[in-house]
């Protein structure tokens, strides 16, 4: 079997969301000194886009994406530590901190954001959930990121989500970052109130949208 085969073997397995496949797949690219960076674009993460793709369609719903999104990350984390040793970095589209603001646990959402994402060549900085607009904007200047990303799934946080905007405006670097909200209550004219750059509908929006703003 040669490569393409493999890569589309791969990319089958997570589209057919089997686990067991994906990540014996994910070894013997191992095994077998593959290109993992090509694994990685047209192996695993041609699947998670397909994935996506299936869900903006209606084929696929939230418990399938998300299924697809585990598979994808576990067996990407198995070629990851030799993909770094042997000094191979991927080239990046640029570089995202994500983050669900203060008062907000949820999580899943902003996970499929963060695979989706990675899949098509961003590096993603995900600092977790319930996080403070002060934080996130400290860890968005240390780590010097193209875009900031806040979520939320509760209408009584989203007042923090523009928190972020003002503090970035109150140190006078809100030109560095392109800031773009997600969660189900944000909408065009919240994002408009708030002087963000842009709002995602879901995983596969947020992907177009990062990749046009920048």
């Amino acid at each position: 079997m040669d490569s393409e085969e493999i890569y589309k073997e791969m990319a089958d397995s997570i589209v057919e969301l089997d686990q067991e496949k994906a990540l014996s797949l994910a070894n013997r690219a191992l095994d077998e000194n593959m290109d993992l960076l090509a694994v990685i674009e047209k192996g695993f993460g041609e699947g998670i886009r397909r994935v996506g793709d299936l869900w903006d369609e209606g084929e696929f719903f939230l418990p399938e994406l998300m299924s697809g999104a585990q598979i994808m990350q576990k067996s990407v984390d198995i070629i990851t530590p030799k993909l770094q040793s042997s000094g191979s970095e991927r080239q990046s589209l640029g570089k995202i901190l994500l983050a669900t603001i203060e008062g907000d646990i949820h999580s899943i959402g902003k996970t499929i954001v963060a695979t989706m994402l990675r899949a098509n060549g961003f590096h993603v900085i995900d600092i977790g959930t319930d996080v403070k607009a002060e934080k996130i904007v400290e860890e968005a200047i240390k780590e010097d990121v193209d875009i900031i990303g806040v979520s939320t799934l509760l209408t009584t946080t989203m007042i923090n989500q523009k928190k972020v905007i003002e503090i970035l405006e109150k140190k006078k670097v809100r030109d560095k970052f392109k800031v773009i909200f997600g969660g189900a209550p944000v909408t065009q004219g919240w994002v408009d109130e708030c002087n963000a750059d842009g709002y995602a509908e879901n995983a596969v929006e947020s992907v177009k949208l990062a990749k046009n703003l920048l």
